[in-house]
């Protein structure tokens, strides 16, 4: 029985070593993890996750900078294939109000009363608060000057306060201000910093234009310091036309609709005005029309239409110039300020032009507020002397 038994052993044996499988590198890692293997399942599977919602984070945020930028790309009307913008395109305010904005430069209280029997302006700088240190020492020297612009040489003075961002002046000052011309002055103040040795510094300015206020009442307010040069003195008035576009007729039609609150430029405290509509054509002039002259009004209503003729090609490479004058029998007609529109123009302007190409065929009325000829012409940058072929068959225009 022995042998039997040995030989039946030798063959379970030999059955068992000849069925085992070879363990798999995977199955040798999981057997050196001290955990049960759907612990371990539990493991790789909330790595999986975490992995994935990483890569997901990862993909939003860079879609959201590719939108954020996709916002900021001006209006290319070169680039459009034979067509119109689809929507009314606006430019970047975002960027321009950031480009606008300097630093903060402090506060100014004031004080405002107007004497409607004496026609006086009494206006009084309270106190600033939180100026800007012009000092190395991080404090001012402090005191502010003040204005109108309807007599900008006469200009007032506050006392100097040493080593202070927060000085109190209590200072008045009367001002001889019309009730004809009331609505169309600003009062301008300065804040300096006194210095002994070496020019004043301006820390900032501020404008309070008597239009937009209530002069029945004393006004007492606030108002944040700006740059010097920044701020508008002079309200040269407003105007209000109508664009139209049709693509297929190539025809574009200026409605002059009417102004108001011109600047008054005759001794009576009136204006003469017309309004001139000029086209430059790759920054050369090239037509002009004009309307008809409205008699001792700062109000005048137009409502007259002018059509150019204009291609497509042409329309993107135009600058259209509308200029606001008072006439004069007696002397030269004198220019009371301007508005630019067009593929280089900004802001409103830039608005309004892209809203009539994205609206062919429908008028698109706005107001504008004019600005001086100085900023228009420099903004325009037209070649002088030099005039396209088609400006010398339409002198007539």
């Amino acid at each position: 029985m022995a042998p039997n038994t040995t030989v039946a052993n030798h063959v379970t044996t030999s059955y068992t070593n000849t069925t085992a499988q070879p363990e798999s590198w995977i199955d040798s890692i999981l057997n050196r993890i001290p955990l049960p293997r759907w612990a371990i399942y539990t493991l790789a599977g909330v790595a999986l996750f975490l992995i994935l919602l990483i890569i997901i984070c990862i993909c939003c945020c860079c879609c959201r900078r590719k939108k954020k930028l996709s916002k900021k790309e001006k209006i290319g009307l070169g680039k459009l294939p034979g067509g119109i913008t689809t929507s009314p395109v606006q430019p970047d305010v975002e960027g321009l109000q950031k480009a606008e904005k300097d630093q903060y430069r402090g506060s100014v209280q004031y004080s405002l009363e107007y004497n409607f029997q004496k026609e006086e302006l009494t206006f009084a700088v309270k106190q600033a608060s939180n100026l800007k240190a012009m000092d190395l020492g991080g404090t001012s020297d402090p005191y502010a000057t003040v204005h109108t612009t309807n007599a900008p040489q006469k200009i007032y003075e506050t006392k100097v306060h040493r080593k202070t961002l927060n000085p109190v002046f209590n200072q008045s000052f009367i001002f001889k201000v019309t009730q004809k011309e009331k609505s169309e002055i600003s009062v301008v103040v300065l804040m300096y910093d006194f210095n002994k040795l070496l020019k004043d510094s301006v820390i900032g300015e501020m404008c309070i234009n008597l239009a937009d206020v209530d002069l029945n009442h004393v006004i007492e307010d606030w108002k944040d310091l700006g740059p010097r040069g920044k701020i508008e003195h002079e309200r040269l008035g407003e105007i209000c036309f109508s664009l139209r576009y049709v693509p297929s007729s190539g025809k574009l039609t200026v409605i002059i609709l009417e102004a108001k609150n011109l600047k008054r430029m005759d001794a009576d405290g009136l204006s003469d005005p017309y309004v001139k509509v000029h086209l430059a054509l790759n920054k050369k002039k090239w037509k002009r029309k004009k309307t008809s002259v409205k008699k001792n009004t700062i109000k005048p209503y137009f409502n007259e239409a002018f059509t150019f003729d204009v291609s497509f090609e042409q329309i993107q490479n135009i600058d259209m110039i509308i200029s606001v004058w008072d006439h004069n029998k007696a002397g030269m007609n004198k220019q009371i300020g301007k508005v630019f529109l067009g593929y280089h123009a900004s802001g409103n302007a830039l608005r309004h032009w892209s809203d009539m190409l994205a609206h062919p065929r429908r008028p698109m009325a706005q107001w504008h507020n004019l600005q001086s000829a100085e900023e228009v012409n420099t903004a325009v940058n037209l070649i002088n002397n030099v005039k396209p072929p088609l400006l010398r068959s339409l002198k007539g225009h």
